[in-house]
């Protein structure tokens, strides 16, 4: 019993983590609600009214989610600089409050400083979110200056309570969010594991499910090995760590979506197209029974269970675990293959290659491993992979990028933005309500929070007032059951907070659904509350949308076609560079920082997926714009993989014992590079006459000579090189490139 109840607490931790990476959101709402109870706790015990209460557990709130730096420091310095300006915000708010015209003009300068603050990094962000929200919450509760003293107590106690729940009662250093980023994304490739297994049993009515499934895994396993290579340099001793598990997580990913795949093309009739894997909604290729007699599918079906458990393992690995490793990283040796169809054996190599790069995650995490238990297949992977730990050095600092200038900076333009839609939402929101409105104000500073685009702003725009549309009805509710229990509608207040905290990564529509309901309970305590404040409160929001959506259409515009282009050159001039990198080392060329190169990529492929957003929006009524920007941004994520794999591949040449340059590569991949560059010239602008070239395979650009002599590392290469080829050739006709085939 004790053993089913560890096992229960096992799979119920692992959900978690892998629901939420490095329990990030958990830990920023158990921060802020706890920050806001203390604060209740210690003014209500001082005797403060229901002012000075709502006053303290807002400035909580904005203490604690406005500071984003990783180092505890650098936190540290910016809450100490936080309260001096929350207090003078605050103080002017009840100063100017009642003066009409005079606050409001300074009210604006003050946002428009807020905003341009984020020019200043993390710190710059988090001040000017401080005293944005102090100056806002003076005016939220009425405050005048003979009640200024009260107000500066509740907002100490909020910084000092904020500090504390921070530092003392919840700390996080960047090894702890590391180490729990690392056990999300083993929790995440054992679902992914478990999604192959989904498949592998798929009968023809669930296929497309059960290739969905692949696909979600697939994305989430990315999203958290992004998430740790952002946060290594925090996270680890020295810079070699950081690259060892940097190299080992690109390692274990590639070999998971390897798998993946396979396993997709050995169902099929033919060879998967890696975009089936990228691509949302496409449907999955004619499959039936997998070929090959039923002890091989029955042996399959076990080693892939025996993969998640080796990847789920979390204690010291046994006489059972091993035989489970030993088993699969024998399947790297071709002698050890069971009988079946070539595509099956595909898939026992890609689950021996994959335990391999389980094992080598397992000793860059963990450290070294019990050896006495390895059989001679396991004892070479170690020594291959010692060998690869060996060569990998510390790599050079990246040149820093020149930054815009002027109104072309995104921070000034922004800021110009939100002041010109600040004094529209000022006008509007005075004609709805002479005491409201602030609210319109509020959102239209919002909705231009991490938002470069009019489409971007006008999504999030409508998002916020789709959620506070029904936030009303829940405030209505919740109101009426509450009623004047003030100790009932704080609680209730302070799971709302939570929730809201929580889903904010997740759902922008959730998250405003939370605030509003939440307000309509503040303002029950402040004893403001009615339909008509409520209602009023809908009114606003529309109000802020619209007026920030109008400036930022007008106002300095970035059109979402010109940033997503902006993007999209990006991720093909970094795909370039990847490929033309990986495939040089590949040749005999000089080293490379590859892993790097291939992070970047991602990163910017990252932010063109973020960008497209507005275009793929379910409401958009462009139709066929959607289904355009989801196929392109597919396609790329298809170059990407092959890109990453070759990087990794080349990553093995210093040291791997079975790998030989081949000089060949080279001129066989210069048409891909080439065409990538022209596409990224025609999308820029650059060059509009340029067209991409087809013409034969990589592979008979080899030569006479095949893959004989180079059969160690050509093969696999040339699969990559050949799939980049047709994805980059692909992305040419919803790109509006023209292809030519020249004469053979």
């Amino acid at each position: 019993m004790k053993e089913a109840a560890h096992s229960r607490l096992t799979r119920l931790r692992d959900h978690l983590v892998a629901f939420d990476p490095g329990l990030l959101r958990l830990t920023a709402a158990l921060r802020t609600v706890g920050a806001i109870a203390l604060t209740l706790a210690v003014l209500a015990s001082l005797g403060f009214d229901i002012n000075r209460l709502v006053a303290g557990a807002m400035t909580a709130m904005v203490a604690t989610f406005a500071i984003r730096e990783r180092q505890r420091g650098a936190q540290a310095v910016t809450l100490a600089f936080g309260l001096p300006l929350a207090l003078v915000s605050a103080s002017l708010g009840a100063v100017l409050g009642e003066r009409g015209l005079v606050g409001e003009a300074f009210f604006v300068v003050l946002i428009f400083c807020a905003v341009y603050s984020r020019r200043f990094g993390d710190r710059g962000t988090a001040l000017g979110l401080i005293g944005f929200q102090a100056y806002f919450v003076s005016l939220f509760v009425g405050a005048s200056v003979s009640e200024l003293p009260g107000l500066w107590v509740a907002l100490a106690v909020a910084f000092a309570s904020s500090a504390l729940v921070r530092f003392a009662v919840l700390p996080v250093t960047p090894t702890r969010v590391l180490e729990r980023l690392r056990q999300a994304f083993r929790a995440r490739l054992g679902q992914l594991v478990s999604a192959h297994l989904a498949l592998l049993d798929a009968g023809p009515d669930e296929v497309d499910k059960a290739l969905e499934e692949v696909r979600e895994g697939t994305a989430r396993l990315h999203e958290t090995a992004l998430m740790i290579q952002s946060r290594l340099e925090e996270g680890t001793p020295d810079e070699q760590t950081a690259r060892l598990v940097q190299r080992r997580i690109a390692d274990a990913e590639i070999a998971a979506e390897r798998l993946g795949l396979l396993l997709l093309s050995a169902r099929s009739a033919e060879r998967a197209d890696t975009l089936t894997l990228h691509l949302p909604g496409a449907p999955a290729p004619e499959v039936g029974r997998l070929p090959g007699p039923d002890e091989a599918i029955d042996r399959l079906r076990r080693d892939l269970l025996a993969l998640r458990a080796l990847v789920l393992w979390t204690g010291t690995a046994g006489t059972g675990m091993a035989h489970l490793r030993n088993r699969l990283l024998a399947y790297r040796d071709e002698e050890n293959l069971p009988p079946a169809s070539p595509a099956v054996q595909d898939v026992f190599r890609a689950i021996g290659e994959t335990a391999r790069a389980v094992m080598g995650l397992r000793v860059a995490l963990d450290g070294p491993q019990d050896e006495s238990d390895d059989s001679p297949a396991t004892a070479r992977s170690r020594e291959e992979l010692d060998a690869e730990d060996a060569a990998i050095d510390a790599g050079e600092e990246p040149e820093p990028e020149a930054s815009r200038t002027g109104l072309q900076r995104p921070t000034t333009r922004a800021a110009v933005q939100v002041t010109v839609g600040s004094v529209l939402a000022i006008v509007g929101g005075e004609l709805l309500s002479k005491g409201r409105w602030q609210w319109a104000v509020l959102t239209c500073w919002i909705v231009f929070i991490n938002t470069a685009s009019t489409g971007e702003i006008l999504v999030k725009g409508y998002r916020r007032l789709l959620g506070t549309v029904f936030g009303v009805a829940a405030g209505i509710a919740l109101a009426a059951v509450v009623g004047r229990h003030t100790l009932a509608a704080f609680l209730l207040v302070l799971v709302l907070i939570f929730a809201m905290f929580y889903t904010a990564p997740l759902s922008y529509t959730l998250m405003s659904f939370f605030v509003t309901a939440m307000l309509g309970l503040l303002y029950t305590l402040l004893h403001t509350y009615s339909w008509e404040v409520l209602v009023l409160r809908l009114e606003e929001t529309a109000l802020g949308a619209a007026c920030g959506a109008v400036a930022a259409a007008l106002v300095l515009p970035v059109n979402t076609d010109r940033r997503t282009n902006e993007l999209l050159v990006t991720v093909l001039e970094r795909l370039a560079e990847v490929t033309e990198a990986a495939v040089g080392q590949l040749s005999g060329g000089p080293a490379a920082d590859l892993l790097d190169k291939a992070r970047e990529l991602d990163q910017a492929l990252g932010d063109l997926r973020g960008a497209t957003r507005p275009l793929t929006h379910p409401v958009t009524p462009l139709r066929a714009r959607r289904a355009n920007a989801r196929y392109v941004v597919a396609l790329l994520e298809t170059c990407a993989y092959h890109a990453r794999s070759l990087a990794a591949t080349a990553e093995l040449l210093p040291s791997h014992p079975s790998i030989a340059a081949d000089p060949r590569l080279r001129g066989a991949a210069e048409r891909t590079v080439r065409n990538i560059r022209t596409i990224a010239a025609r999308v820029s602008g650059e060059d509009t006459t340029g067209t991409v070239e087809t013409g034969p395979s990589i592979a008979s650009l080899l030569g006479e000579e095949g893959t004989g002599r180079y059969g160690s590392i050509t093969g696999r290469v040339l699969r990559h090189l050949e799939r980049l080829d047709e994805a980059v050739v692909g992305l040419a006709r919803p790109l509006r490139v023209e292809v030519s085939a020249p004469d053979r």
